[in-house]
């Protein structure tokens, strides 16, 4: 029943599946540089180094001169110490093709994508290796119209990587500024998201920045909006980014919430493209419950689009038959926030995300956009007059559990031991649950997940296929 990396088979039951995925197709898989999110990885290593930023430049700029204008680069960053270095590379790099350089300085993710379109950029450019640690960063980019690239456009900056490009002559060599009020363009334009007549005055709200790039537009932005602000995670010092704060460490937040006495609370990741929430009572709501709301809400006030949902394959059942419930679709994509948004596009749906709490809201941003997502659970909360724990606890999850295998090299589900597992526990699974087997795109693990109403069908059918594979690896 398993197929090969790289397609996808589907049993009959529609609540049961086995995927075993790549981060895509063979053409993806053909990138030496690019990964599912752009190039990222450990500072001065491998390919984040300068010297690679600054060829990413070149190509980069090198592709995006198009026409006889004048050409123009938005560059952002978060606070990770390195973002310098990075910022001056790729400064150089972009300048010495011919293209004009506006800096953002520290800056979300999805505010360099709002700031390539509204200052008519050619070519967008964050620097940030999201919720890493401070010692990894990489380099995501945006199209003109603000979306991230398509393959084929970072294939071809990929092919002038390791070419010489054409210099500009020294009299058409580009310029660079740095433009002060970014951050207050980008507050205006969240703000601008929330329903006209609410406001979040008497909202008590703990707001955890991981110390990244959100540090000073996201506090702000529901502090212009009437809530009492108690802030965490805002004070970056180059390398404390993501350092037991934000959305991949919720604890301290969950902290603050109980002990300040907080209606809610919102962390942010590195380059506030992720949101997790936490509730009055301390408890940790993930992106499913997240996309409950949205897309529920959504539905019922006539804002809803494509009549459903994305999520990935990793998103829980239990959100699939909630929104089955309400008359409403989930469809799946591959695991990651760009995966996610090409389904969106192609199905004309306004809303989708991950789990891991990456929300995408079409109508209001082009990527992922953890301050606006957050502004639609506020407007939720305030409508509604419930507590957050009640508002925000739509479906009781399935139990799942996901593991990792680490190997050294082959493929071991292509194994006829791995498939005849695979196919055991799907058998033993019978309709009341879900398999998802994928090779992670960032490392040399297998990732197994499943899912079901019985957390011990779900826990057996996890050891018996990663035992299996691991057999495979030995």
């Amino acid at each position: 029943m398993a197929g090969l990396p790289g397609h996808q088979t589907v049993t009959d039951s529609p609540e049961i599946a086995i995927r075993q995925q790549d981060p895509g197709s063979d053409q993806i898989m053909s990138k030496q540089f690019f990964g599912t999110d752009g190039i990222r990885g450990r500072t001065n290593q491998g390919a984040m180094t300068a010297a690679t930023a600054m060829k990413v430049g070149q190509a980069a700029g090198t592709h995006f001169l198009r026409g006889a204008h004048r050409h123009r680069v938005v560059i952002g960053k978060d606070t990770r110490l390195s973002g310098y270095m990075f910022e001056n590379a790729m400064v150089a790099g972009f300048t010495s093709v011919g293209m004009d350089v506006v800096l953002l300085g520290p800056m979300p993710t999805p505010a360099v994508a709002l700031l390539t379109r509204e200052l008519r950029a050619d070519v967008g450019v964050m620097i940030s290796a999201s919720h890493n640690g401070y010692e990894d960063n990489g380099i995501k980019l945006f199209g003109p119209d603000g979306f991230k690239l398509s393959d084929e456009d970072e294939l071809a900056i990929e092919a002038m990587l390791t070419q010489d490009v054409a210099l500009a002559p020294s009299e058409e060599i580009g310029r660079a500024r740095r433009i002060e009020d970014a951050g207050g363009r980008y507050i205006h334009a969240v703000k601008r998201s929330l329903p006209e007549a609410v406001r979040l005055d008497g909202l008590r709200i703990a707001v955890d920045c991981a110390n990244g790039a959100a540090y000073q537009v996201a506090p702000s932005a529901f502090w212009e909006l009437g809530a009492e602000i108690i802030s965490v995670g805002v004070t970056p010092n180059g390398k404390n980014i993501n350092a037991r704060c934000g959305s991949t460490h919720p604890a301290l937040l969950q902290e603050t919430v109980v002990s300040s006495g907080a209606d809610i609370g919102i962390a942010l990741d590195g380059d506030a493209d992720r949101l997790i929430v936490v509730d009055e009572k301390g408890k940790v709501v993930d992106g499913d419950q997240l996309m409950a709301l949205i897309g529920s809400q959504w539905a019922e006030q006539g804002r809803l689009a494509g009549g459903g949902v994305v999520a990935t394959v990793m998103s829980n059942l239990g959100l699939e038959r909630f929104l089955k419930g309400r008359g409403l679709d989930l469809v799946r994509s591959k695991v990651g926030d760009r995966y996610v948004l090409e389904k969106m596009r192609e199905g004309g749906f306004n809303v989708g995300g991950e789990q891991s709490g990456h929300m995408i809201l079409l109508d209001h941003a082009t990527t992922g956009d953890g301050t606006v997502a957050a502004l639609q659970v506020l407007a939720a909360l305030v409508q509604s007059g419930k507590p957050a724990s009640e508002l925000l606890h739509l479906f009781d999850p399935v139990p799942q559990l996901l593991r990792n295998v680490r190997f050294a090299g082959g493929k071991p589900l292509e194994a006829d031991s791995v498939k005849a597992a695979i196919a055991d526990a799907e058998a033993s699974l019978d309709g009341r649950g879900r398999l998802v087997i994928r090779p992670s795109g960032t490392e040399p693990v297998i990732r197994v997940m499943a899912e079901g109403d019985d957390a011990r069908e779900v826990e057996a059918a996890v050891a018996s296929i990663c035992s299996a594979v691991e057999q495979a690896c030995a």
